[in-house]
């Protein structure tokens, strides 16, 4: 892993294990299956509940620095803790916990190699013991607002096209990577079959993107592709370290994984992530998309 540009923020399936009693480690795990923790985990982890725990559903939008302070009271976590997570789906819900814990200011992060998936088939411990943790005294850092993108900085980001007019060329140096998959992206699907309630009432993608699924940086066992292989991959897509690049799903929850490939793997300086995503621009009137499945 020595050959990402910031391998210090992925850890092997052996390393967790080492550091399994280690008081200045905390493991999270965030799944998008909010039952998979209660089935059996990495001992001593604790459990993100991605939908409850991150989430102010009153406003669609995350918690706010005192809801984040009592969160890591909870869990036991002080602001010197490294977190470390991991989950289902290939670590979608972990990069996503990882964003916004980025997001909320704490610096002490990581992603474990692999997520539940390779730590079951190494046949590793799991248990169904919840743990129980000291409150600490934790003090909301310096948030990372840079790191995230809203609906009018992406219309910004794609030089505000006429609508009616949706064919643009992206002004120089900006990139936008629409993740989901290519059914999704041409519009043929509106949304995916296993998530009917994260549709949009118009299929296709933001003018401009690019369609570079976010599959395309992990293998098969759940672990992330080299750093060659990943440059590659974006490099042929026209995405370059220097762009200003923003990426989107249906949720945020793939382009989370795609942001951390991106801006903490490999070292591109200027990535945000458009949570919105495509269940919000779908939705909103007035917003141009490009949809090639109704133009054929």
């Amino acid at each position: 892993m020595s050959e990402y540009v910031n391998p210090e923020v992925l850890v092997s399936t052996s390393w967790v294990a080492e550091h399994l009693n280690d008081p200045k480690v905390r493991i999270v795990e965030s799944d998008e299956d909010i039952l998979l923790y209660e089935v059996g985990h990495i001992p001593g982890a604790v459990k993100i509940n991605w939908q409850d725990d991150l989430n102010d559903a009153r406003i669609r939008d995350y918690i706010d620095g005192d809801a984040f302070a009592q969160l890591m009271q909870r869990f036991g976590i002080s602001n010197d803790t490294t977190v470390v997570f991991y989950g289902d789906k290939n670590n979608w819900w972990a990069c996503y916990a990882y964003w916004v814990f980025k997001l909320m200011g704490h610096e002490q992060l990581k992603v474990m190699n692999g997520g539940r998936k390779k730590w079951i088939e190494e046949e590793r411990e799991l248990t169904r013991q919840v743990p129980q943790y000291a409150a600490t005294s934790y003090t909301v850092g310096t948030p990372h607002p840079e790191i995230r993108a809203f609906r009018d900085d992406v219309l910004a980001h794609i030089g505000r096209p006429d609508p009616r007019q949706p064919q643009i060329a992206l002004p120089a140096g900006h990139s936008l990577v629409d993740v989901r998959s290519p059914d999704e992206f041409t519009g043929k699907k509106l949304h995916m079959p296993e998530y009917p309630q994260e549709g949009a009432l118009r299929g296709g993608h933001i003018p401009g993107a690019v369609n570079i699924p976010w599959g395309k940086a992990v293998n098969e066992d759940g672990t992330f592709k080299s750093a060659a292989e990943i440059k590659q991959i974006y490099g042929d897509a026209g995405i370059n370290p220097a762009d200003d690049v923003v990426v989107y799903c249906r949720i945020g929850e793939r382009s989370s994984l795609t942001w951390f490939v991106l801006h903490e793997l490999m070292g591109y300086h200027n990535v945000r992530n458009y949570d919105g995503s495509w269940t919000e621009w779908g939705n909103v009137v007035g917003l141009p998309i490009n949809n090639p499945s109704a133009q054929s």
